[in-house]
């Protein structure tokens, strides 16, 4: 039970956090990837303070992932990641915490991704009989 309410606070508080900060505006990551035009380093301040904070308060050790081993799923799915991010401005977190605003770009893209997410699982079953 206390795991499940420090998740559910850590989900609340990081969507706080992406909206305060405006990251659920694609606009800003546009801008923060649009280095030849008009930067925008905001992103950037908002990664940093991100990472400072991932130290390990209610865990005993901080873990790493096992899977060293980078596979053409893996690549294929960052590839995909960076293209949705760079074309869209939303990535699966912000995009959720951004539904909020009623936005029809916003809710087209979570429907698409969410069915990215049937597709792929669907897709890799069928592969593998």
């Amino acid at each position: 039970m206390k795991n499940n309410f420090i998740s559910l606070f850590s989900g609340i508080f990081f969507g706080l956090g992406l909206a305060v900060s405006e990251m659920v505006n694609p606009a800003r990551v546009i801008g923060f990837l649009d280095i030849k035009g008009n930067w925008d380093p905001t992103l950037a301040f908002f990664m940093g303070s991100a990472l400072m904070i991932t130290v390990p308060l209610f865990a005993d050790t901080f873990s790493l992932p096992d899977k060293t081993r980078l596979d053409k799923k893996l690549i294929f799915g960052a590839c995909l990641f960076g293209l949705g991010w760079g074309i869209a401005g939303l990535c699966p977190g912000p995009s959720i915490a951004a539904l909020i605003t009623l936005s029809p770009d916003v809710t087209i893209f979570v429907l698409a991704m969410l069915a990215g997410y049937w597709l792929a699982t669907h897709a890799e079953r069928l592969m593998s009989l």
